[in-house]
């Protein structure tokens, strides 16, 4: 890309639009990844209710022995980036190139949004139930409360739940004479980018671009999916060598896993494909 000299430019840089994280309330970070590249979890499961006899020896029902079952996590998203800025053209543009300035946008605009989407794509790919059917302005609430309603037969905590909604989702489900007549879309800014709640869910409206094709939006407990960051490392070499100017660089480790005994506590809705 040319660069864009600064003799019939303003100073102000035309900023884009981007946003912080939004998928901070659909994950946790309960597991440590310290010093190590993969983790086990461990999951035990229950024992069957017996009627219990007053006779004979295994009044309690025969004993059955409990066994451990394993999921392995292991990292994968290692990603990076890099970039110069010359200090002839840093000095060109009336130091509008600056490099820190530079890198806060090349985070918030690339690093933020890859995150997000990965974890969105991990956390429906991975979910409990997936429901795909047509909806409209007529049906969206109904596809809402259904989706609440499964996590509330699979026992989980559904005022603990975020819902994250497509944009085109959103307006279906505002426009739903159901939703005005019935939902609480009360004005609470507790979670970063929530709009309100719908019957006590935190609702917080992502760009399509953001979930997967045709997902119109997601309930989940962050319970389900842990988001381990393990390095985010960026730098501001001045004067490299080889380099009259600034090299920028940036690493982030991370990656997303959705825990096999809590895959219940996620549902996700898509639109029938067209």
């Amino acid at each position: 890309m040319a660069i864009n000299y600064a003799s019939k430019y303003s100073q102000k840089i035309d900023e884009r639009f981007a946003r912080e994280a939004l998928s901070g309330a659909a994950v946790n970070n309960d597991y440590d990844f310290e010093g190590a590249q993969s983790i086990n979890v461990y999951s035990v499961p229950t024992a069957e209710m017996n009627d219990y006899s007053r006779t004979g020896a295994n009044r309690y029902g025969a004993p059955a022995e409990i066994e451990n079952e394993v999921q392995t996590l292991k990292m994968t998203k290692d990603r990076s980036f890099t970039f110069t800025i010359d200090r002839g053209n840093f000095n060109d543009t009336q130091m509008a190139n600056a490099a820190g300035a530079a890198l806060q946008r090349q985070i918030r605009e690339v690093v933020v949004p890859e995150i997000d989407t990965y974890r969105f794509k991990v956390i429906c790919d991975n979910a409990g139930t997936t429901k795909t059917e047509t909806v409209t302005k007529e049906t969206a609430y109904d596809a809402f409360l259904t989706g609440a309603a499964a996590l509330i037969d699979a026992s989980v905590p559904i005022t603990e739940c975020a819902a994250f909604v497509s944009s085109s989702f959103y307006k279906l489900i505002k426009e739903d004479s159901s939703f005005i007549k019935s939902g609480d879309m009360a004005q609470q800014m507790l979670v970063k980018g929530q709009v309100g709640m719908i019957d006590g869910i935190a609702v917080i409206v992502v760009p399509s671009s953001y979930l997967p094709e045709n997902v119109n939006f997601i309930i989940t407990h962050k319970a389900a999916t842990t988001a381990p960051v393990k390095l985010s490392e960026y730098k501001i070499h001045d004067n490299p060598p080889g380099i009259n100017g600034w090299l920028v660089e940036g690493r982030v480790y991370y990656d997303a896993f959705v825990l096999g005994e809590k895959a219940d506590a996620i549902y996700v809705h898509k639109n029938a494909a067209v």
